[in-house]
């Protein structure tokens, strides 16, 4: 399993949010660039890029601290947020982005994700952002009337490779990831699902490892301390 550290970036800062409300915001550092740097170098695999500005108003702000970070990291970089259009994922992948994350477009617009994967295929993944088993869109701030499984079996359908799949209820609060319903998904489909929301311990990640997600994305508790990066990455 791959572990994905989080870099959540919101007015050029570096920010982790509380159950994906964007009031309840705690800023890490001023400078994105760096904490990414810091992340690649205790041997991470991957890094999860998030523009939060993006996500909420679909327009980026953030884009070139992107570019800033995937010049500076070895490493490959997913990223999502703000990406709406074909012109937007042209744009991140010219940056030097591996993979793309839609979230609020593949929800409203299947025919924008059915080109996105003919022009780019396994470099597109989507992100199923889940409240009471609903999949939410435009940063969380909405909940549409998606079923999260059954949508994430009509994406995988369409030929999508990689879901990133978030429990909203856990996501921030370090009170454990919802392994049930991170089981469900993964029973549900055949593909890879990235895992999260709630890790709070290196036990959590063996634990979402052990209920088959092909990757878990961390964010708080390693800026918090409470998972030493470091060892995690030995561990899992």
């Amino acid at each position: 399993m791959i572990i994905y550290p989080a870099v959540d970036i919101k007015n050029g800062r570096c920010v982790r949010l509380l159950q994906g409300r964007f009031d309840r915001e705690t800023v890490y550092g001023d400078d994105p660039v760096e904490i990414a740097e810091k992340w690649a170098l205790m041997g991470s695999k991957w890094l999860h890029v998030v523009d939060l500005d993006g996500a909420r108003s679909g327009f980026s702000k953030n884009r070139s601290i992107l570019a800033d970070i995937v010049k500076k990291v070895k490493i490959p970089v997913q990223t999502g947020g703000g990406i709406r259009t074909i012109n937007d994922i042209d744009e991140v992948i010219a940056l030097g982005a591996e993979r793309v994350v839609l979230g609020t477009a593949a929800v409203k617009n299947p025919e924008f994700l059915k080109k996105a994967l003919d022009k780019y295929r396994s470099r597109i993944a989507v992100g199923i952002d889940a409240k009471d088993g609903k999949v939410a869109i435009d940063g969380w701030e909405t909940i549409s009337g998606y079923n999260a499984v059954e949508f994430a079996k009509r994406v995988e359908q369409l030929g999508v490779s990689v879901i990133v799949y978030t429990d909203i209820s856990t996501d921030g609060m370090l009170s454990g990831p919802n392994l049930k319903a991170v089981e469900k998904m993964v029973g549900a489909v055949g593909i890879d699902v990235i895992a999260s929301g709630g890790v709070s311990s290196v036990q959590d990640l063996l634990s979402l490892k052990n209920a088959g997600a092909a990757g878990a994305i961390t964010g708080k508790a390693i800026y918090t301390g409470a998972i030493d990066l470091n060892h995690a990455l030995k561990m899992v």
